[in-house]
Formats: structure tokens, C-alpha cells, sequence
């Protein structure tokens, strides 16, 4: 990607841009959250209606997803759409992005949060049948939504997209090898649809640490303590912990925020590069 420098004027006029009078709300725009019916997603989807966002909830089991929905409209009296998806199915995604755009004619913001991270005991005993799971749901399924969402934001004027990664993308365990190699593979995805469709979509990756959501009920004592232990922040994350990341994201105060992978993990992870 160049630049005109006789352009440069132009780009470096702050009043020209978004990002000029950051701001926090979401008012007028359409936000679609996968994994919407629980756990972080459904924290983020509360946390955009708040803000002003009309929501798409899309999780597998709709009745999750139109609790979710009278939820939104009850408390924030923002629209709200329920959308039974599979994002490990590619037709899946396809009908979800046909009917957000059906129903409200565009998509502002797009959040590829729906994950699956099943217990195994070791790596011998993991079926080709698992393996395919893990990798469509989390790294197919946004892989597909971002293609078929992304142009149409592009022609709309613009748009955020986030991926909900996870920090063992950039250190995986052993307990969860699977999911770290889709998880990196999403994280890659981020970075190419920070170009790809440049300069008015904007994609970013969100990086949770552990989090305490039915994800770690499968976790062992020792495994929770440690995760505990690990965390300069003294505890787990909680699901709003991502409410105020994502907003941000999903925002104009991050105009000028592309081709990031954020880490919200209490510090756990934490290094310079």
C-alpha cells in the first residue's frame, strides 16, 4: 500500500477524519456479534445496545439468542435480530449475512466471537472429526463472515471488524493445542483484512486471557489456580472485562486502530514485542 505525497496534507487533517472527536457511542449503527447468547459475546452485545448499536445476536440455539434479544430491547430499547448460526457451516454464514442485511441493509460492525475449545486427555486422542470443528468454528466460520460482510461494509463507507482471538494463540498449552492453531490462524486473518479492505474497514483482534465463563468449567483446581497465580491483576477475567475493548474497537475513538491484536488478560502475558 503507497501513498500520494501530495496527498499528505489532506490525510494529516484531523478534522477530516472520525477519530477527531473520539467518542464512545455506537448510535445509529448495526452490530452483529457471533457467539451473541452468552459469555463475552452476550456481554458485548449488551454493552453495544448501551451504547446506541441495533444487535444481531447469532448463536446455534435460538431461543439463547431471542432471550438475549428481549433482553436488549427490554433495557436499552435498541432493535435487536435473532439469528440461529452455525459459523462452522459455511451456508450458515452465508443466510446470516443475508438476513442481517435483509433486515437492516447494512453491517457497521461485524465481532467473530462464537469459539469452541472442547477437553481432551492428550493429543493422540483427538479425532479428525474434532479437529475440523474446532478449526470452522473458530477460524472458518469468521473467515467466511468477513469476506461476505467486509466488501458490502466497503461499499457502505466503512466498518469494524473484531475477531475474538485468545492469548494461547501466542503461547499455546498443550490442553489446548487445537484451538491455539485456529485461534492463530484468526489472528493472521486479522492482519490480512486490515488490508484487504483498507482504508475504511478497520479489523482488530481482541485477546483474552482465561476468563470465567462455562469454557473453564472443564479446568482442573490447580489449572484455575494457576491461571490466577499467573495474572498481575490477582483474577480471571470476567465477561464485561471485554465490554469497554470492544466498544472501543467498534468505535470511532479507534480511527486510526487497524491490523491489531489487543491483549486483555489482566497481564498475564506480558511482554515487549
Amino acid at each position: 500500500m503507497s501513498y500520494d505525497v501530495e496527498q499528505m496534507d489532506t490525510i494529516a487533517t484531523p478534522s477530516q477524519f472520525p477519530g477527531a472527536d473520539p467518542t464512545l457511542r455506537l448510535d445509529g449503527k448495526i452490530a452483529v456479534v457471533t457467539g451473541g447468547s452468552r459469555g463475552i459475546g452476550r456481554s458485548i452485545v449488551l454493552g453495544f445496545a448501551r451504547a446506541g448499536a441495533d444487535v444481531v445476536i447469532a448463536s446455534r440455539k435460538i431461543e439463547a439468542c431471542e432471550s438475549v434479544a428481549e433482553e436488549v430491547r427490554a433495557t436499552t430499547g435498541q432493535r435487536a435480530l435473532a439469528v440461529a448460526t452455525h459459523v462452522g457451516r459455511w451456508a450458515d454464514c452465508d443466510r446470516l449475512a443475508d438476513e442481517v442485511y435483509e433486515h437492516f441493509g447494512r453491517c457497521d460492525v461485524l465481532v467473530n466471537n462464537a469459539g469452541m475449545s472442547p477437553h481432551y486427555p492428550d493429543l493422540d486422542s483427538i479425532s479428525e472429526e474434532y479437529y475440523d470443528k474446532v478449526q470452522g468454528v473458530n477460524l472458518k466460520g469468521p473467515f467466511r463472515l468477513s469476506a461476505r460482510v467486509g466488501a458490502r461494509m466497503v461499499d457502505h463507507g466503512g466498518g469494524s471488524i473484531i475477531n475474538v482471538s485468545t492469548i494461547g494463540s501466542l503461547r499455546p498449552g498443550a490442553h489446548e493445542l487445537v484451538y491455539a492453531c485456529a485461534k492463530a490462524g484468526l489472528n493472521a486473518l486479522t492482519i490480512g483484512l486490515a488490508e484487504a479492505y483498507a482504508p475504511t474497514v478497520r479489523a482488530n483482534a481482541i485477546l483474552p486471557g482465561a476468563v470465567a465463563t462455562d469454557i473453564v468449567d472443564a479446568w482442573s483446581d490447580e489449572m484455575k489456580r494457576g491461571a490466577v497465580q499467573m495474572t498481575p491483576l490477582g483474577r480471571m477475567a470476567l465477561p464485561d472485562d471485554y465490554i469497554g475493548p470492544a466498544l472501543w474497537l467498534a468505535s470511532d475513538a479507534s480511527a486510526f486502530v487497524t491490523g491489531v491484536l489487543v491483549r486483555v488478560d489482566g497481564g498475564a502475558h506480558r511482554q515487549m514485542s
